[in-house]
């Protein structure tokens, strides 16, 4: 019993460190790219993609930082553009049901990796 309990603790903690290394890293690199600005220099570049699905071209930064880093990254930005002003409620519903289905493509592969996953089976 307490070789399972010592185990069962081990192994938790070194999934937290191995996700760790994913996430942290991935919280500095976003914060540096809202920093510079470079977050949206990408999501001018992918403006298309907003029109095509209907959406206005303020929905393109969260849309992208939530697919690309994780819903909750996204409910972040989304929930700067509403109190910005920058997003109406109908694409703030269009982002909010896409990001449900695909979601943090980048990082939840990074960190399913990390815990053993074959990445070419989860990327194609």
């Amino acid at each position: 019993m307490i070789n399972v309990l010592k185990e069962a603790i081990t192994g938790s903690f070194e999934s937290i460190f191995l996700i760790s290394i994913i996430v942290f890293p991935l919280m500095v690199i976003l914060q540096i790219a809202k920093d510079y600005k470079f977050l949206d220099r990408i999501s001018n570049f992918f403006r298309f993609l907003a029109r095509f699905f209907g959406m206005s071209e303020d929905s393109t930064l969260p849309l992208l930082v939530g697919t690309t880093f994780g819903i909750v990254y996204g409910a972040g930005v989304i929930i700067q553009s509403s109190k910005e002003g920058n997003i109406s409620q109908r694409d703030m519903f269009l982002v909010s049901v896409f990001l449900i289905v695909c979601h943090a493509i980048i990082e939840d592969t990074l960190i399913f990796v990390a815990v053993g996953a074959n990445g070419y089976i989860l990327a194609g």
